[in-house]
């Protein structure tokens, strides 16, 4: 009987917090604090808990800039839901970390030439899920300062463009990462089947991240917000 009353406790104790589920599912964001959560890379845009969403606002000048889970992640699937102005560029990094002088120094072996602006120390790259207005490229899989653009082959096609963000509203966006195989959805709509051995390569597990765009001086603010964040490990 005690057994089953501490079990019960735990369980009760792990749901308020919304860090347990049952079914394998992990709460990222109690919904009151940015707890699990870090300012990662080089930017200086605001992350703020507002009305229960992680709330980002752009900087003026600022580099893109990102908040980094504390733990890292492989082979997860990932739901969340967001917001974004219609002016700005957001997204999700997954499987990403900070530039090291190794990184860089291997980036630039394997171009073959000198390093660019964004082999920088401290720099986040990987695979990002794109967030931003219809019509748009969202759930597409973009390459951040690794060097090679639009992982995903649609974007290549400058006429590619979908309308299944609901701009002004909350989105629902699913993405599932297993081995060198990425999938995303959003509303229920697949959008992205990727297979990329080479990014899996060299990012086989890292920090998810939430993105808010560098903007040039003189534009915004602008804002995006997310909320019920939640992850299985695959």
């Amino acid at each position: 009987m005690i057994r089953v009353a501490v079990c019960c406790l735990v369980l009760v104790a792990g749901i308020q917090q919304g860090v347990f589920a049952a079914d394998g599912w992990t709460s990222l964001f109690d919904g009151k604090t940015l707890n699990g959560w870090s300012r990662v890379g080089l930017g200086s845009a605001e992350y703020v808990v507002r009305d229960g969403t992680i709330y980002g606002k752009t900087v003026e000048g600022s580099r893109n800039t990102f908040l980094g889970s504390d733990k890292e992640y492989g082979d997860f699937e990932l739901e969340f839901e967001v917001k974004v102005h219609d002016k700005l560029n957001s997204g999700v990094q997954i499987r990403s970390r900070e530039k090291s002088k190794a990184d860089i120094g291997e980036t630039k072996k394997r171009r073959g030439k000198k390093p660019n602006h964004n082999d920088t120390v401290g720099r986040i790259f990987g695979p990002q899920v794109e967030i931003e207005s219809s019509p748009g490229q969202s759930g597409c899989v973009y390459g951040e300062a690794t060097g090679r653009g639009w992982l995903s082959t649609k974007p290549h096609d400058k006429s590619y463009s979908h309308d299944l963000m609901k701009n002004g509203e909350w989105n629902h966006f699913r993405i599932v990462a297993k081995g060198p195989r990425i999938r995303t959805w959003i509303n229920g709509q697949m959008v992205e089947d990727l297979t990329d051995k080479e990014i899996y390569k060299t990012h086989p597990k890292g920090k998810l991240g939430l993105q808010v765009h560098g903007i040039k001086p003189g534009e915004g603010p602008y804002d995006v917000a997310w909320r019920k964040i939640r992850v299985k490990e695959l």
